[in-house]
């Protein structure tokens, strides 16, 4: 009998369903249906019949919107506002598949222009790069998969996704609308093994084209590092998210936005806010004005729709947070202390030891850290003082402080009066340095998933 896995609520513990492991044997057959898919030209999903099964996929999503939200909720203790939400963005992501499909199609190489190259004209087209293998994340299950999946889907590229063993019941979903929507079995699979030697031999598997991985950085290197030659692969790691507030900034506008990203589905994101840097005479202000956020934010069960902040994926993780701020040295202006065994209060931590875990590593929980300033100067050297490199912040009303940060600040984008968790799914997103490889959004994982063909084509009547 086929060894399952239980999924259980990060709530309450309550068992949510069962789900059969998959073996050895189950894995390889998955990546040999892929594999003699994209080897077989003839079985090639043509763009028409992509485009339809997209939109069925979105139409169908969107008519379950509210069960699926519940499923995130339950399943990733995300609250079920939040997760309204995360739906409604995959629904999004699926059809921007297809604005994609209509606007890229490969692009024209000039010629003509010596005498080797006249006579002659060359364009490219988009082909699926091979076999893609999505390696998911629990804290947007919904969403997540749909930027490893649907991209596949649009690409031509068969996919085989495994999702985080905590949250698999939302990628089963995606994986089955899809499948109800018209697309053939085999080009997308789900697969749930959890032994760590499998799902190492399936990322080295000479028959990944594509690795997809939405994860911790330590687990993401390490896979790079496994990789078939050949293989391409896109990395999402995490950040340790600095925002720098100026004295001149507009605190009535700025603390509600810096509140919420940083206790925003229990700081439970890559990019959520961790670290502030504040301008000495605007510490207390700001010190208030978060505690009392962190205050108001009302934590609990997930599935009510009155809850603003859920809990921790495990109690593990709300045992590690413990004893991260514990151990930061910094004042405890709110917060600091269990709830529940999943739960962790809103906290707001003013000058923590600048080598503690809280100051230089991703703390994934609902605690955000202020660091007051002299020098703002001094403040963006310490903040870009990391191995990490994601989205960061700055808040002013002076265009000059603002400019001189967006120049100054290590990161992929820079967000002027708007936190660093802001996104919307056709952006770059994108870590450099430690937090990542390549770049994310649903556009670029679409051509990720594709290589570009080139025709040049001679012919004397052009001479």
């Amino acid at each position: 009998m086929n060894q399952t896995l239980s999924v259980h609520s990060p709530w309450d513990g309550h068992l949510l369903d069962t789900l059969p492991v998959s073996t050895e044997d189950e894995v390889e057959k998955a990546f040999a249906t892929a594999q003699a898919l994209f080897r077989d030209r003839k079985s090639w999903l043509p763009k028409i019949e992509r485009v339809a099964i997209l939109r069925r996929a979105a139409a169908i999503a969107r008519s379950r919107r509210d069960s699926l939200a519940l499923q995130v909720a339950s399943e990733s203790g995300k609250p079920l506002r939040d997760a309204l939400i995360e739906i409604d963005r995959g629904i999004d992501g699926i059809e921007l598949c297809v604005e994609t499909l209509r606007a890229e199609a490969g692009h024209v190489i000039p010629m003509d222009f010596n005498a080797t190259s006249a006579g002659r004209i060359a364009f490219t087209q988009r082909e699926p790069i091979g076999v893609v293998l999505a390696l998911a994340a629990f804290n947007h299950p919904f969403n997540l998969v749909i930027h490893q999946v649907a991209p596949a889907v649009a690409a031509g590229a068969p996919v085989i996704v495994k999702p985080s063993p905590k949250t698999p019941l939302s990628c089963k979903a995606v994986v089955d609308i899809f499948h109800e929507a018209g697309l053939p079995q085999g080009w997308a699979q789900m697969v749930l093994p959890l032994e760590v030697d499998v799902i190492g031999r399936m990322v080295s598997d000479s028959r990944v084209a594509f690795l997809s991985f939405i994860g911790s950085a330590a687990v993401g290197w390490k896979l790079r590092s496994m990789l078939a030659p050949g293989a391409r692969c896109a990395l999402e790691h995490g950040g340790v998210a600095p925002v720098i507030v100026a004295e001149d900034a507009d605190l009535e506008q700025a603390i509600p936005r810096i509140g919420r990203a940083g206790f925003w589905h229990a700081g439970q994101a890559c990019v959520s806010v961790q670290r502030i840097f504040c301008a000495q005479s605007i510490l207390e202000d700001l010190t208030a004005g978060l505690s009392g956020v962190a205050d108001r934010m009302l934590i609990g069960d997930p599935t009510k729709p009155e809850t603003e902040v859920g809990p921790l994926i495990t109690t593990a993780e709300a045992d590690r947070i413990a004893s991260w701020v514990d151990a930061s040295g910094g004042r405890i202006a709110t917060g600091g202390k269990r709830l529940s065994p999943s739960t962790y209060a809103n906290t707001v931590l003013v000058n923590p030891d600048p080598m503690a875990d809280v100051s230089r590593r991703e703390v994934f929980g609902p605690v955000v850290c202020l660091y007051p300033y002299d020098d703002i100067n001094a403040a963006i050297a310490t903040a870009n003082d990391l191995p990490f490199s994601f989205q960061a912040a700055v808040f002013s009303r002076n265009i000059d402080t603002a400019m001189h940060c967006f120049r100054h600040l290590d990161g992929t984008a820079i967000m002027v009066n708007e936190h660093p968790l802001f996104r919307v799914d056709w952006m770059p997103f994108a870590g450099a340095r430690q937090s990542g490889l390549g770049v994310g959004g649903i556009p670029h994982s679409i051509r990720d998933m594709q290589t570009e063909k080139m025709m040049v084509w001679r012919s004397d009547a052009l001479n």
